[in-house]
């Protein structure tokens, strides 16, 4: 082992990571005959297979399994190394490991912000629903994440740092666009699109359906919001979506949002880490930033429904 580098470990950990080797060369920006020519030199290093293949899927071997954390903690202590040094001289580079659910829409304007205080920062943004992103934290690939419910009870911990509304949309021309006041009661013969369990925004709709009693008649489980998006505009049924994610459908009038009692249901981005994270400074930064300036930066950027009652939650 004395002689693996630790660029083969970096190679193995992202084929271990994807149990693929064509999505781990396009990550490392490598071809796929240099990632298996990196393994194959790691497994001469450790004189034992790492992985196999049966058919068409990549498993990783007894060894491989065993010796993943041990590659991962030795990326981890080598990319710590580096952010001290950077630090040393001031944040002005390191690279910033971010995982984001998938309503990661105005986080590139985020980052963009944040990047013009600290130049040189390079960012890795992993997008992904809640359960993987849970995963990554526990797995330590990721520095940050940015969910709507941190989970209770972990190892995680969480910092709340903006208003998350979410409203029920419809097509234009749907028979309740017009109606004020409706009962959550009234939309339960409507056909309802929802997101895939392990997703933020299911989860917000679970919450509505326990703890108002309301059955909703789920017709479609989709595992893309823009394209439940589509779908409400073509007129398969409505949906509770983020209000961040509708803004410019509302605009052109493709979409519009239900008068319904109750809503928007206000929730709260988080900024979360593992508790026994050691953060490299730039994610120190990049935390401090969201939680001094996160909340009115969106607001500002995204046009949302209810602004008086995002203010009132916020003085909670």
């Amino acid at each position: 082992m004395k002689d693996a580098t630790l660029r083969q470990m970096k190679v193995f950990e992202a084929v271990a990571r994807h149990l693929s080797y064509s999505r781990a060369a396009e990550e490392l920006h490598m071809t796929q005959p240099g990632v298996s020519a990196h393994v194959r030199q790691l497994e001469a290093h450790t004189g034992v297979p790492l992985f196999e293949q049966l058919g068409r899927r990549v498993h990783l071997t007894a060894a491989g399994e065993e010796f993943l954390p041990y590659s991962r903690a030795i990326i981890q202590e080598m990319r710590e190394a580096d952010e001290a040094i950077a630090a040393l001289k001031g944040i002005r580079g390191g690279k910033l490991d971010l995982a984001v659910i998938s309503a990661g829409y105005f986080f590139p304007q985020l980052i963009a912000e944040f990047r013009k205080r600290y130049e040189g920062v390079s960012v890795r943004l992993d997008v992904s629903n809640r359960d993987d992103i849970l995963r990554h934290l526990a797995e330590n690939t990721t520095d940050l994440a940015i969910v709507l419910h941190p989970p209770e009870h972990t190892d995680v911990i969480a910092y709340a740092f903006a208003p998350q509304p979410h409203v029920i949309v419809a097509p234009p021309e749907h028979p309740l666009a017009r109606r004020r006041r409706i009962a959550l009661a009234d939309l339960a013969g409507e056909p309802f699109i929802v997101r895939e369990r392990g997703s933020d925004t299911r989860l917000v709709t679970d919450e509505v359906v326990s703890q108002t009693g309301v059955r909703l008649n789920i017709s479609m489980e989709i595992a893309s919001t823009e394209t439940i998006k589509q779908a409400v505009m073509a007129g398969l049924g409505i949906s509770l979506l983020s209000a961040h994610r509708i803004g410019l459908e509302l605009r052109l009038r493709q979409l519009v949002t239900l008068d319904v009692e109750g809503f928007p249901v206000m929730r709260r981005w988080h900024v979360a880490h593992h508790a026994g994270k050691r953060l490299p400074p730039v994610a120190v930064a990049f935390k401090s930033f969201l939680l001094q300036e996160g909340a009115p930066l969106i607001e500002r950027w995204v046009a949302t429904p209810s602004r008086k009652r995002i203010a009132a939650f916020l003085r909670q």
